[in-house]
């Protein structure tokens, strides 16, 4: 049958009340994503003036035939190749909504590019050839999209008229592709034949297929639900960053970040996870724009607090009352990864959620499906290019967060593989950690935690230092205690504020109702109150040091749970390595006492630990 073109619909008049909403299209290679976009900005007369002639006029001085892909497809080498590699953004309208329709690559090389858009979206059209059928990424497509959590869906069943407009054709599609849906957990909202070329049934009807009765590409949008408003929900916000001035006398310490759910006014009390950090908020903070007596969900936002805290970036603030985000360093996900190399056992990788950067290695792989056709591995050893994986990640460090059925940015996550983005996902399940006994103890402990009129700042400026756990470790015969008085000798000479506690202090004082304790409980119990002796002199400004034989791995993460581990640095000394224990600092068996104690001290200065 001839291609003839559907009559051009007149441009949409907008009604005063509009919404937005993002949408994004997605499918295989070559099935028409970009000339459906391209119709679409035409028939609702949603391109610049001029720029549908404009596009008209290139073609035929280069002697090639008008597509309407051409009016998004805007970087040279999408053109010569025929082929989208970003995820163009591009904006129509109907007399509902305004409408951001993101147009994502369909090319398998290209997948991380499209999670990224679809990650953006609220809803989806997936495309399939009518001539060509489901292919690989047809099915990888619809699995992502249940993957990302975009709600609502429609198939669009395009180039209907490479099949003579057949009924047959769409309704063989349909059947197949619901039956897939199914098995992801996507439930399309319509099923939709339409041709790009011509314009049937994209933003007007056309005549070519009367047997279809569902309705436009247009119409199925405007029937998308927005989904309800995030400022509904418990308020999150991530700490972007907390910036102090000091400038006229100004001691104000702004936590900033985006509002991911929920409002925020002054007065309320926010908590910070996962340090359990308190304090109410004193005011809110907007740059160069008048003082709002609220902000809600999407609004960037600044708010000093009134009792001063340090919380860092990558916290989230939630407020008393509310429920909280989830702690964990063990979780649950389900992961879809792209890189080259498979991801391994053991590895470390990076794991970002929100402003939150920290390390994570795979611990187990439960299941691995292939997205395209859902045939599943049990207790695969690695994840390989293109599957989703069920996995428990172990984290470096205490994560908060929210599962995906709680709150979709909050449970986002990308995994970075040496600068490079990987894979990425979302939490399904926070899991116990070994930890979790001293974390309940710390959380409530920062919760109740009174704090005096000092900042930390000042008292870092006052003894010209930075807090520090100095933790010198090793073998039961190397000079460690002499080492760390050493050390504490020299600084004090030069004026700083530390001091030198040694374990048999704590074991027969603070620790004396538990030294008879037998078994691994009891000694984590030891190592616990050290740490929260630890964190008062940190919070005083002291540099600390400490001497333990042989610390553990387990003793380490202990103290890292209790103390910030940002302050914590580790000495070793001897000549062989604690199994898994990170060191800043070894000092090797037969240094001279003198030396290896210079040798901390230029550390320290290095670290911005002392002052220069």
């Amino acid at each position: 049958m001839p291609r003839t073109t559907a009559p051009t619909p007149a441009a949409i008049p907008m009604e005063a009340s509009h919404e937005k909403m993002n949408i994004v299209i997605v499918g295989h290679v070559d099935h028409g994503k970009s000339t459906l976009v391209g119709r679409l900005l035409a028939d609702t007369g949603s391109l610049p003036e001029g720029k549908l002639e404009a596009v008209r006029e290139n073609c035929r001085l280069n002697a090639k035939p008008f597509e309407y892909a051409f009016l998004i497809d805007a970087l040279s080498d999408e053109q010569s190749q025929g082929i989208t590699i970003d995820a163009a953004r591009v904006f129509f309208k109907s007399r509902k909504r305004h409408y951001i329709l993101i147009d994502a690559p369909g090319h398998i090389e290209f997948l991380k590019n499209m999670v990224t858009g679809a990650s953006r979206a609220e809803s989806a059209l997936l495309v399939i050839d009518a001539k060509d059928g489901i292919q690989e990424n047809s099915r990888r497509h619809g699995y992502l999209l249940g993957l990302l959590g975009v709600r609502h869906v429609a198939v669009v069943v395009n180039k209907m008229d490479l099949v003579d407009f057949s009924q047959a054709v769409f309704d063989a599609i349909r059947a197949e592709f619901t039956e897939f849906l199914q098995e992801t957990g996507v439930t399309p909202a319509a099923f939709i034949p339409v041709s790009g070329m011509t314009g049937d049934n994209v933003a007007g009807s056309g005549s070519r297929m009367p047997w279809h009765t569902g309705g436009t590409i247009l119409e199925a949008l405007d029937a998308f639900q927005k989904e309800p408003p995030l400022d509904d929900q418990p308020f999150r916000m991530p700490v972007q960053d907390v910036y102090k001035f000091t400038q006229f006398r100004d001691d104000r310490r702004i936590v900033a970040g985006t509002l991911l759910g929920g409002r925020l006014r002054p007065g309320q009390e926010v908590v910070f996870l996962p340090s359990g950090k308190k304090s109410q908020v004193n005011s809110l903070e907007v740059f160069n724009a008048p003082t709002p007596a609220v902000v809600s969900a999407g609004q960037t936002v600044g708010f000093t607090l009134r009792e001063q805290i340090y919380v860092q970036r990558g916290e989230i603030a939630s407020l008393t009352g509310e429920p909280p985000p989830k702690v964990s360093s063990r979780i649950r996900i389900s992961l879809f990864w792209l890189g080259r190399r498979p991801m391994q056992l053991r590895k470390e990788y990076v794991l970002r959620l929100g402003t939150a950067r920290v390390k994570a290695r795979l611990e187990a792989v439960n299941r691995v499906m292939d997205a395209s056709s859902l045939a599943t591995q049990e207790n695969k050893g690695r994840v390989e290019r293109h599957d989703v994986a069920e996995c428990v990640l172990s984290l470096g460090k205490a994560l908060a967060f929210d599962l995906a059925t709680e709150n979709k940015s909050t449970s986002r996550f990308v995994i970075v593989d040496e600068y490079e983005i990987c894979g990425g996902g979302i939490i399904l399940e926070a899991l116990p950690d070994a930890q979790k006994w001293v974390r309940d103890k710390v959380i409530l402990r920062n919760y109740k935690w009174e704090p005096g009129l000092i900042s930390m700042e000042t008292r870092q400026e006052r003894y010209s230092q930075r807090p520090a756990l100095i933790i010198v470790t090793g073998a039961k015969e190397a000079e460690k205690k002499r080492i760390a008085k050493e050390l504490e000798s020299t600084l004090f000479t030069i004026g700083r504020l530390v001091y030198y506690l040694g374990i048999g202090s704590v074991l027969y004082g603070v620790d004396a109702d538990i030294r008879s304790a037998s078994g691994e409980s009891g000694h984590a119990e030891q190592i616990r109150r050290l740490g929260e002796i630890a964190h008062i002199l940190l919070d005083a400004g002291v540099i600390l040091i400490l001497t333990m034989v042989d610390m553990t791995a387990e003793d380490l993460e202990v103290l890292r749970t209790v103390v910030n581990p940002d302050l914590i640095e580790t000495v070793l000394v001897g000549d062989h390595a604690l199994p898994g224990v990170s060191y800043t600092l070894q000092v090797m068996g037969g240094t001279q006492v003198a030396d290896s104690v210079r040798e901390i001290k230029t550390v320290l200065q290095d670290r911005g630990i002392l002052y220069r």
